[in-house]
């Protein structure tokens, strides 16, 4: 007897492509009125999910476009680039986790050296990093002062939170401009 070969045409499994996730940031005009501290912290989570907004729904390969020459910034070097603020200054630096590693080399490596396969796990390494984050700068109040050594003196809580939220704000408006020029989508 012959077999039916025509029942289950052949198909060849294609790797899946990582899309960088969805991100909700909510509504930035929320909380108008709280204390300090919560403003303070809800500023810089709007900022955090702002820039992953900007990233939403782009492949490695999109993300690691250099959209701006003569500049070499791209979304992928920026998302790597803010893992290794967040770690410098809450693990670090708040923490005093000085001989924790540099999650990326120094001399711009954060930026530069990008792997478009690697985005997921770069992407995964950003949010790790933030929920580090926020766990170290719950334990402390805003008029704790930790030594910081990228300064090279002391700084407040405060200081640092707001020193943050203005990195975040600075290179949200990079994203902006780096994700118009990728694929035209722009956005509050």
């Amino acid at each position: 007897m012959i077999e039916d070969v025509r029942a289950e045409p052949f198909r060849e499994e294609l790797p899946m492509t990582w899309v960088a996730p969805e991100a909700d940031r909510g509504d930035p005009h929320e909380l108008l009125i709280a204390d300090e501290r919560t403003m303070i912290d809800t500023r810089l989570e709007l900022h955090r999910s702002t820039f992953l907004q900007r990233c939403a729904g782009l492949t490695g390969d999109q993300l690691a476009v250099r959209a701006a020459p003569p500049s070499d910034l791209s979304l992928l070097g920026l998302l790597r680039h803010l893992t290794q603020v967040e770690r410098t200054w809450f693990t670090r630096s708040m923490a005093g986790a000085e001989d924790r590693a540099r999650v990326y080399p120094t001399g711009g490596a954060d930026l530069r050296d990008l792997d478009p396969g690697r985005a997921a796990e770069d992407y995964a390494r950003f949010l790790d990093e933030v929920a580090a984050s926020r766990e170290i700068a719950a334990r402390f109040e805003l008029d704790d002062v930790f030594h910081a050594p990228v300064l090279g003196r002391p700084a407040s809580v405060r200081w640092q939170l707001l020193h943050m939220v203005e990195e975040y704000a600075r290179h949200n408006g990079h994203a902006d401009l780096l994700r118009q020029a990728v694929d035209g989508r722009t956005g509050w």
